[in-house]
């Protein structure tokens, strides 16, 4: 879809979506918001889960596991994704591109961190999963351990300094979780 919505908005890759939209004049940001929408909705309808979503969800919540949501998209396409594919389980957070900063800030982590750790909001204890630079970027700078979910278009991401694991797909996690698992550590200042 990013490859439609720069040409909808008429930038390049090298520009940051989000960042484009708000550089530009109070007038014009909701138009362009709208463009990103139209494509958001129409991305929606064909929406599939990634495999071992269901497994992954059903196994953290018999646990009664914390799960938020931190996504650079708008609030319609993660409702979608919740009531269709997970209607039994819970987010909370859930931070979607109206929260700001957006990824790959740290702020939606560290706002996930301190809702659920309101007295010692660290996000150590947090493990962000995506499939982006944004995804990992954002979880490393808020201090929490990283998990690439790769796939042929995010595969150069495998051996990033912000990546500490790779699953080919989600319920893979749940085997880790069970062993234990720990971000990459720190050797004299260097991941």
């Amino acid at each position: 879809m990013f490859g439609e919505m720069r040409a909808a908005l008429g930038i390049t890759k090298a520009t940051d979506i989000l960042d484009h939209i708000y550089s530009l004049p109070a007038s014009e940001q909701e138009a362009a918001h709208e463009k990103i929408r139209a494509i958001e909705r129409t991305a929606m309808t064909q929406q599939k889960p990634q495999a071992g979503l269901v497994e992954l969800m059903d196994y953290l919540d018999a646990r009664n596991m914390p799960k938020g949501i931190c996504t650079r998209n708008f609030d319609a396409p993660v409702a979608h994704l919740l009531t269709t594919f997970l209607p039994s389980s819970t987010f909370h957070p859930i931070i979607t591109r109206d929260f700001r900063p957006p990824k790959p800030h740290p702020a939606g982590i560290l706002h996930i961190a301190k809702s659920w750790f309101p007295a010692h909001p660290d996000a150590a204890s947090l493990i962000m999963v995506g499939d982006s630079i944004d995804d990992m970027t954002a979880g490393h700078r808020a201090g929490a351990a990283t998990v690439l979910l790769v796939n042929d278009v995010n595969r150069h991401l495998t051996s990033h300094e912000h990546t500490d694991l790779v699953v080919d797909q989600l319920d893979d996690l749940i085997k880790i979780l069970e062993d234990g698992f720990e971000g990459r550590a720190e050797v004299d200042g260097e991941t």
